[in-house]
């Protein structure tokens, strides 16, 4: 992975939050895979800094589970478990799902003006021959957390983002794999009846589409065999 793609060069003096900042976005972001590994330099070159702050950040991330740092001291973005993917996505359906019913009440004009946009974004790259994976994944992240900021809590919206930040990099597996439900745009349809669900000012229908957008990819990520075997599979429900 050429990182200097994905990221922006830094001129600040004072560089350890915003390259914690950069990093803390490509994981939330899905825009590095489970098990990928990178090294202090090949990060630090990338935002044309030094090592330090590179560290220092990495340090942040890894205490906060986001990366683990390997006996090699080359970086890893972590691999899940079944047992630990299934925890954060129950405690997802139910913190995210309150957001969205919680937006549905709240949202106002302007912003449902701008998620419809963004939707409108992710429904035209979708249609295109050849989708561009990566503003897909960008465009779903930025579409999901334009509805939770309606929401007015910010603690929650704090959590949530923890909780993408450890599984952000496994989230749009589906996206990048080019599966079926790629082809026939089965995110694009939840996305569509949750911009639905807010435009009627419906707080369960929004609660219940953001639900079903989440269960049906993390029913097709247990099925892929891309996490570590640690239980049996067994169907992901909101509490």
């Amino acid at each position: 992975m050429n990182l200097s793609t994905l990221v922006t060069p830094m001129i600040r003096q004072t560089l350890s939050a915003d390259v914690y900042a950069q990093l803390r976005d490509l994981l939330i972001s899905g825009r590095v895979m489970p098990g990928e590994k990178l090294s202090l330099r090949s990060i630090a070159d990338a935002l044309g800094v030094s090592v330090m702050p590179v560290r220092e950040a990495v340090h942040r991330l890894v205490a906060e589970q986001a990366l683990e740092m390997a006996a090699n001291r080359y970086i890893r973005v972590p691999v899940l478990t079944v047992s630990q993917f299934r925890e954060i996505t129950s405690i997802r359906l139910n913190l995210e799902g309150q957001a969205a019913a919680r937006a549905a009440e709240l949202v106002d004009s302007q912003a449902l003006a701008e998620i419809e946009k963004i939707h409108e974004a992710f429904c035209a790259e979708f249609a295109k021959g050849a989708p561009d994976e990566s503003r897909l994944i960008t465009l779903n992240k930025e579409l999901h957390f334009a509805i939770y900021n309606q929401a007015d809590m910010p603690i929650l919206l704090q959590i949530v983002e923890s909780l993408w930040l450890r599984i952000g990099p496994i989230i749009n597996y589906d996206l990048r794999s080019g599966t079926e439900r790629v082809v026939q745009r089965v995110q694009a349809s939840h996305h569509a009846a949750m911009v639905d669900a807010l435009k009627k000012g419906d707080s369960v229908a929004a609660c219940e589409s953001l639900q079903d957008d989440i269960k049906s990819a993390a029913e097709f990520i247990l099925n892929t065999g891309a996490l570590i075997v640690a239980d049996a599979h067994k169907p992901v429900e909101a509490d």
